[in-house]
């Protein structure tokens, strides 16, 4: 898909838009729980660790949400809609400080997570600038879901850095604990409220655990 500007006039959110856009916090978050019984095994399959299937699995679930495709343009008086999203996550680095590692969207896992072993790979060898040793292709950064992961805890909410009018989906995945004979894996979602509201994020959620189920 092409990317494309929004026609306003007879959008049904356009209200929410100028409600929203000039918020000085006009970001809301939500945290929830998903399935990953066999996620490892099912993963392996692939030739992609946990880590980057779950990663997979939530860039295609926003690839599914046109609300996620999409970003304030002008100031906030218009929006455009990307074709495609991809996402940047955070690596742990050999000398213990953080790099930022593009994953461009694939639908395929395996083919996903090929291109992403390498490039976290110089990641986490790398030092100096958050951004040393990514190799982001021609990724755009605007079309960036930004996403984390915590494995040391299972959190229960989550809230993210945001610079003046940034108003990308950001994805944080935490521990997985086991509950009742399953596995599960808390994660937070945090949207722009004048380009996402509940329901966009319900269905997100929807759209990843079948995605998860999927692999």
């Amino acid at each position: 898909m092409q990317d494309r500007e929004i026609p306003l006039e007879n959008w049904p959110r356009r209200a929410a838009l100028q409600h929203f856009r000039a918020m000085a916090q006009p970001a809301f978050s939500v945290t929830a729980d998903v399935d990953v019984t066999g996620l490892r095994e099912r993963a392996a399959a692939h030739g992609a660790t946990p880590w980057l299937a779950y990663h997979h699995a939530a860039l295609e679930a926003a690839n599914g949400i046109d609300a996620m495709r999409q970003t304030l343009v002008d100031g906030g008086l218009g929006v455009r809609e990307f074709g495609v999203v991809h996402a940047s996550s955070t690596a742990l680095r050999e000398d213990g400080s953080f790099g930022f590692v593009t994953l461009p969207r694939d639908a395929s896992l395996a083919r996903f997570a090929e291109r992403g072993k390498a490039n976290l790979a110089r990641v986490r060898r790398a030092s100096g600038s958050l951004f040393a040793g990514d190799d982001p292709g021609d990724v755009r950064a605007q079309t960036l879901v930004h996403m984390t992961a915590l494995p040391w805890f299972a959190f229960t909410a989550f809230t993210h850095a945001r610079a003046a009018g940034d108003d990308r989906p950001k994805i944080a995945f935490g521990r997985f604990k086991p509950v009742a004979g399953r596995l599960l894996m808390p994660v937070a979602v945090d949207v722009h409220h004048a380009l996402c509201d509940g329901v966009h994020v319900g269905r997100f959620f929807e759209r990843l655990q079948a995605q998860l189920d999927s692999i």
